[in-house]
């Protein structure tokens, strides 16, 4: 009975080390691609954000045969909080002013929205000047490209950190620049 009770039970020392190995390199490679994926589903929220403003600039279309960038007054608000700054590298003072001509309410200025709180990423996030005008342009009348730019992750840095989107008078969605 005696050497019963004494059996030495349990893992040595070098199984341990095995089996803290094996949970580092699964971590090393199940962390990056979280990151991404997480990074990812960030997207839906530009993606979400420009299809609301195609429907405001065809709304716009319709009721005053012109699109333009007062994104305001066509009914588009910025989401109560998020990642991505919303809307127009510049105004068309040129195209509000023929809504307003015509009786309807375009104010200048709205060309860009951001979230009301918008979401900061390890310090740091998106500004309003930060829609990139080459990519982003203004309704002219006829046509329409506006865009969403946002930091969506803490591991990308320089001239890669934003990530953009835009949409058109098609509707056709491009991802401008990843930013993940």
């Amino acid at each position: 009975m005696k050497k019963f009770l004494q059996q030495d039970e349990g893992f040595t020392l070098v199984e341990l080390m095995v089996v803290v190995a094996i949970i580092g390199i699964l971590s090393a490679v199940a962390i990056p691609n979280f990151k991404q994926y997480q990074a990812k589903s960030k997207t839906s929220e530009a993606k979400l954000q420009l299809a609301s403003i195609y429907s405001a600039e065809t709304a716009m279309m319709g009721d005053w045969d012109t699109y333009a960038t007062c994104l305001n007054d066509m009914g588009y608000t910025a989401a109560a909080r998020g990642y991505y700054v919303i809307g127009f590298a510049t105004d068309n003072t040129a195209r509000n002013a023929d809504v307003v001509a015509n009786g309807g309410a375009c104010a200048n200025g709205q060309q860009r929205l951001s979230p009301a709180s918008i979401v900061r990423v390890k310090g740091t996030n998106a500004v309003v000047g930060d829609l990139d005008a080459s990519n982003i342009v203004l309704a002219d009348g006829s046509t329409f490209k506006a865009g969403a730019a946002g930091k969506i992750s803490a591991d990308t840095s320089g001239a890669n950190n934003l990530d953009e989107w835009s949409i058109d008078q098609d509707k056709t969605l491009a991802q401008d620049q990843r930013g993940y």
